[in-house]
């Protein structure tokens, strides 16, 4: 989504937008990882959530916002058959158990990973040359 807006592209956005994800920040889920694999017990399961619920439109709407993008650019697409309405992880489990939390709001860690891909455009760039779609 936030390559495309940087090229002013269409964002497409399934349905009504309005189909709810738990956020995390890539940094909060390699700690998670690394905690699992220093802390975690063989055999057991640990969700992993960013403890950040938002509809997808709002998200989608952030990333324009922050870019100084217009709302026009947003697609909305025929949603999936039988798509979930909203995913939710329990991660308090994982969280007490590997004495680990996330450290970035959703907000902050959308905005942080848009300012990244603002500064890296030539490793993106790079990427999508080589795939041929630039």
């Amino acid at each position: 989504m936030i390559i495309s807006a940087l090229r002013d592209q269409p964002l497409p956005v399934y349905g009504d937008g309005l189909n709810v994800r738990d956020w995390i920040h890539v940094e909060d889920h390699c700690a998670a990882i690394v905690a699992a694999l220093f802390k975690g017990k063989p055999g057991k399961i640990y969700n992993v959530g960013g403890d950040g619920e938002m509809p997808n439109l709002e998200v989608v709407k952030l990333i324009l916002d922050t870019l100084g993008k217009p709302h026009s650019l947003i697609s909305f697409v025929t949603d999936r058959l039988g798509h979930d309405r909203r995913y939710a992880i329990d991660s308090s489990f994982a969280q007490r158990e590997l004495e680990w939390r996330p450290l970035h709001n959703a907000r902050e860690g959308i905005a942080t990973t848009i300012d990244w891909y603002v500064n890296h455009s030539s490793w993106w760039e790079a990427l999508l040359d080589r795939a041929g779609r630039y």
